[in-house]
């Protein structure tokens, strides 16, 4: 009898295109490594990005903007990737892409607006006062009802909570106690109650039970240190389109007409100018008392050529407003028309936005580059590859592109497991290679064998 291991297949499933990128790869000088944090060659550009990346944590360079600008798979979106790894979490960054804004319910410059009001982040601090502690009795105090009747009613609650400090006993509302209840909080239990809001906030059972029972499903926290009655600072981070869709949201009546309405209207609600003005009023007055502040993410348009041009008019008004963030876009096109004009202009971008864009180059990657990234790409994507197919496969990245070499990682993979190997040889590299045809073989196919196709 053969007992094998499971092995969990959640991390090998998750391995995206541009998993291996992890941040610019930048020494302390900021001088950019050959090979650093899943990147490869494109010294120049990841450079630049770190300047930029210095300047946004400064903020220095909100409502400025940033161009990535190159031939396909030259590494644009994985750059901008970088850029956001190297930023951290707490700063927003928006991906689109050019074509999201052709949307049949919303108007395009809802769409690029909403996405802007996404990259800007606003760091809310709170002075929160609460109670905390191991709740050591619960007892509430009940009234005759004030209405008659032969019920009585909880005129208030006694509590005593625990910590390593000391004790203390609070006379609490009726309305907490049916919050207790609700979170069913019971004597032994660790509790936290907000003194401005009345919220209660049950964390775990205390550890001195923990012995109580040989096997259960509890969570068991240990006592609260300091006093029971604290300060507590609360910083919350939310962005200022989740402020406008918390205002957005119509609050209707509790009739059945009202309910119908609510039932039929599309699930999309367009933010007005004015509320979205409301907002900033506030948000400014938050910023000026000290409150709140600001953080200046990063909104990164994909394909920018697939706008047009009530958007880029639009964009060259919404990154010189007081709120804006910094906007990165990228475009592997060369002179083309600009949407919806017969301007022709470098990038398919009219020349006055074009004037107000830093522009980064990506230049294509060398053969040598192109067997690092595959060398990258393998490790992640878990296959022992021999050093003769990289060299094969970084040919192949040279004659056609670089995406379709890595593309041919996997099915190589596969290949090798059914013939009950492991490592991928250059034999069955080329074996894929001939299965499959990139863009530039199958198009020349096509010009050789164009009449028995379809015109």
């Amino acid at each position: 009898m053969r007992i094998e291991e499971v092995k969990s297949t959640t991390r090998t499933q998750r391995v995206a295109a541009h998993s291996h990128v992890k941040g610019l790869g930048l020494a302390e000088d900021g001088t950019a490594m050959e090979v650093a944090a899943g990147l490869v060659g494109q010294e120049k550009a990841r450079e630049a990005l770190g300047v930029a990346v210095e300047l946004i944590k400064t903020k220095k360079m909100a409502g400025r903007a940033l161009m990535l600008a190159g031939a396909p798979g030259t590494g644009k979106t994985a750059l901008a990737l970088a850029l956001a790894q190297e930023l951290g979490p707490k700063v927003p960054f928006c991906p689109m892409v050019g074509s999201e804004v052709f949307s049949s319910e919303v108007k395009k410059t809802e769409v690029l607006m909403e996405n802007f009001r996404r990259s800007i982040g606003l760091r809310i601090k709170e002075t929160k006062e609460v109670y905390e502690g191991e709740v050591t009795e619960l007892t509430p105090e009940e009234a005759e009802n004030p209405l008659g009747g032969y019920g009585k009613t909880v005129a208030h609650v006694i509590i005593g909570l625990k910590t390593t400090k000391g004790t203390k006993q609070l006379k609490l509302d009726p309305s907490i106690y049916e919050a207790l209840q609700k979170e069913k909080v019971t004597p032994g239990d660790v509790i936290y109650i907000e003194a401005n809001s009345g919220a209660v906030k049950r964390v775990g059972r205390s550890d001195a039970f923990a012995t109580e029972f040989d096997l259960e499903a509890e969570e068991y926290v240990p006592l609260p240190k300091g006093d029971v009655h604290k300060r507590k600072e609360v910083v919350q981070d939310v962005t200022l389109h989740d402020l406008d869709l918390a205002n957005a949201k119509p609050q209707g009546g509790q009739d059945l007409v009202s309910m119908m309405g609510q039932m039929m209207k599309s699930k999309k609600t367009e933010i007005t100018e004015k509320l979205r003005s409301e907002i900033n009023k506030v948000v400014n007055k938050y910023i000026d008392q000290g409150i709140a502040e600001l953080v200046p993410g990063v909104l990164f348009i994909d394909e920018v050529h697939m706008l047009d041009i009530e958007c880029f008019t639009f964009l060259n008004r919404a990154l010189e407003s007081t709120l804006a963030p910094i906007v990165i876009f990228a475009t592997n096109r060369g002179m083309c028309t600009v949407r919806g004009t017969e301007v022709i202009a470098p990038h398919g971008v009219p020349v006055d936005l074009l004037d107000r864009l830093m522009i980064i180059r990506t230049m294509p990657y060398a053969l040598q580059e192109i067997v690092q990234i595959l060398a990258i790409r393998a490790q992640t994507e878990g296959i022992q590859v021999e050093e003769e197919a990289y060299a094969y496969l970084g040919e192949i990245g040279v004659r056609s592109t670089l995406r379709y070499a890595v593309q041919l990682l996997t099915p190589a993979k596969v290949i090798v497991g059914t013939n009950g190997r492991e490592v991928v040889t250059k034999e069955d590299v080329e074996e894929i290679d001939a299965l499959f045809y990139d863009a530039k073989a199958s198009a020349k196919l096509l010009a050789e064998q164009k009449a028995g196709y379809l015109q």
